[in-house]
Order: C-alpha cells, then structure tokens, then sequence
C-alpha cells in the first residue's frame, strides 16, 4: 500500500533512523592472581582467579572450632538441607593431632599406590596385601577428614545464600572444594586443615556463583572489574555526597566514559516479564513494556485512513486497472505478484500488464485524484 501511494506522489516518506550498536572495544586482561599451593604442583594449580574476598586474611570465624558455627537453626529439619546437617553431624569435630594423624594416614596411602603401580609381578603376594591395606587406610582417612569437615563448608556456604545459586549447589561446590584441599594438604607446614580448606571451598563456592548466579554469564575478570567499578562509584558517593556520573567514575579507573556505560549495562540482571507488579500483584512487568515490533495506534490510524482512500481512488479507475494495481502491490492479500503472475491472472503477458499499470498510474497521478491522498504527504 505504502508502495503504490509513492509511486503515485513523489514525495517519499523519510525512512526511521537505522538503530546504531556500537561494539565497545573491551580489552580482554587477565585478571588473575597467583597463589602458590606447592612448588611442584602443575601449572594449572598455581594460578586461581580470586572474587572480592581476601582469601589471604583468614580470621579465627573461618575456622570451625566452636559449636556457635554448628547452628543451622534457620534451615528447617524437614528439608534435604536439615538432613544433611543430621547426617554429618554424626562426625565430631577433629582436634590438631587427629588432623595430622589422617593426614599422615592419607599420605603414606599415596606413597603405597605409587609402590604398588611400580610392583613387579613376581613381587610377593604379602607386600602386595600389605600396600593395598595401606593404600585402603588412606582412603578411610580421607574420608574422615571430609566428612569432619563439611560442617565448615555448610557455615561458609551459608555467607553466599541468596546470590542466584541454590544452597545445595552451594554446599555441593563447596565439598568439591573441600576434597580439592584434603588432596593438597600439607601437615608439614604446621597450620590447620580448616584454615587451609577454607580458601578452596570460598575459591570453588565463589566460581560457581560467577558460573551459574547469572542467567547471563559474565566472565570471572569481567566481574571483577564491575566489582571495582562498583566500589569506586561507592566511594565517590560518599565524597560527592551524590552518585557520581559514567565520567567521573572513568577518570578513577582510568578508562573511557563508554566503558564505564558498557559494564553497567553488562552488570544489569534480566528479569522475567511474568515477574508481578502493583501493589496486589495482579499485573505482570511485559504488561508495561512496548513492543516495538507493533504499530504504535497513531501509525495503525494512519495506515487505515491511507488504505481507504487508497480504495476510493481506486474506484475510480476501470476494474481491471484497479485489480492489477491491487495485485502488484499487495492491497489484495498483502503479497506483491510480479508482472508474470499477474500476467497469468488475467491471460496477458507481461508487457501489456506494465503497460496497464504505467497508464493506471499516470491516471492516479492526475490533480483531481491525487489531490484526496495530499493530506498524506506529511510525514508520519
């Protein structure tokens, strides 16, 4: 429709401003930090991504020495997560020389599989026993020395409640966690095994949280640098007394204003469009958002006027010249034919169809029809 009115005026209706997306150019810096586990170790392990905690500064309420750390009385008896607690429980807490005792225990059953793998076949079948029964004593004290320990990882993972990831997901990436640093342990450094573990079970719980917390993944670097984009505006808050603008907050993080706008964005949540709103909640948020993909009422009114005048001056002309018209430009059933298919229609061929068209069109153009669409020459 819109087609045919401007081969019938020459003025063209400006067309709406393309939408512009421009790509920031992010830097992709690794934003690592090393911490050195054992000399030795894989390369792999020596390098860990760190979230705004400093895993560095472990205090006396890391470690679980006291039953006030045992209190889970706000997570109900009844659900998984009060099972769970019943069932580990059952473990007493370890003192010093027990951890030491099982981590002993534990080592000694390394060095027996390592002999055992190394064992010739023709080996006696008594230092074969005697290495699969050490090798058996160091996996109990594994065990031992986790299930101990789990009450550490459920009071650790309580502090991450309510970040997008569900408590037993949390507890459960927490004892990958805690099995990681019964692996690593060293007894011979003279710390406790709690104020080891407790950096690996942050380091797995926080990973998850950066992994799963979102429906959008952000990456681990990207959060941190929102992080201290975030503590920056914060403190330029309490000295401007004011949120400070994108501008102000690039110049402390020396980076550009666009930046700034782009990781904003980039920390925004999405929320669901059922998500209720009012104040009984009977309305739903996509109730309130426009859909852009619709005609806006003014452009519907608009396009409806147009449409009937269209049909009016179309009436003037033969009902042939009207069909071909209506046909070629899709008022008939919103489809465009060509010349051939409309030629079909009517048993023509394509030259005299565009011959009718041409003619048609030229009488669409005369003053005293064109005259009634003027009043649609302003722009919409």
């Amino acid at each position: 429709m819109s087609n045919l009115y401007k081969k019938v005026d020459a003025t063209d209706f400006p067309d709406e401003d393309d939408d512009i997306i421009a790509e920031t150019d992010i830097e992709e810096d690794e934003a690592a930090f090393a911490f050195q586990q054992d000399e030795n170790e894989d390369a792999e392990d020596d390098e860990l991504l760190f979230d705004e905690l400093d895993f560095f500064d472990l205090d006396d309420e890391d470690e679980l020495d006291d039953e006030d750390d045992l209190d889970f009385g706000d997570v109900p008896s009844d659900d998984p997560v009060g099972l769970y607690l019943k069932e580990m429980a059952r473990v007493p807490l370890l003192t010093n020389e027990e951890e030491i005792s099982l981590a002993m225990r534990l080592e000694q059953g390394h060095i027996a599989s390592e002999r055992l793998a190394k064992l010739p076949e023709d080996a006696p079948e008594e230092e074969r026993e005697q290495l699969l029964q050490l090798i058996e004593d160091g996996l109990d004290a594994r065990d031992h020395l986790i299930k101990a320990n789990t009450r550490l990882v459920v009071s650790i993972a309580k502090r991450y409640m309510s970040r997008g990831v569900p408590f037993l997901d949390l507890i459960q990436e927490g004892n990958l966690g805690l099995m990681k640093a019964v692996e690593k342990f060293d007894y011979t450094r003279g710390y406790r095994f709690s104020t080891y573990a407790t950096w690996w079970i942050r380091q797995t719980i926080t990973r998850a949280i950066a992994d799963q917390g979102r429906t959008i993944r952000v990456p681990v670097h990207m959060s941190d640098r929102i992080r201290n984009l975030y503590k920056a505006a914060r403190e330029l808050e309490q000295e401007y007394g004011r949120k400070p603008t994108p501008e102000e907050i690039a110049k402390v993080l020396n980076i550009e204003p666009r930046k700034v706008q782009w990781m904003l964005k980039v920390s925004w949540r999405p929320l669901s469009l059922e998500r209720p709103v009012g104040e009984d909640d009977e309305n739903e948020l996509g109730n309130f958002i426009e859909d852009y993909s619709m005609p806006t009422p003014l452009q519907s009114a608009y396009q409806s006027l147009l449409r009937e005048k269209l049909e009016e001056v179309l009436a003037t002309l033969s009902p042939r010249e009207a069909r071909i018209l209506r046909l070629r430009f899709g008022l008939q059933d919103g489809r465009g034919y060509t010349l051939e298919e409309v030629g079909q229609k009517f048993g023509l061929t394509r030259e005299r169809i565009r011959q009718i068209e041409g003619k048609a069109l030229r009488r669409l153009r005369h003053p005293r029809r064109s005259r009634q669409l003027r009043d649609f020459t302003i722009d919409q």
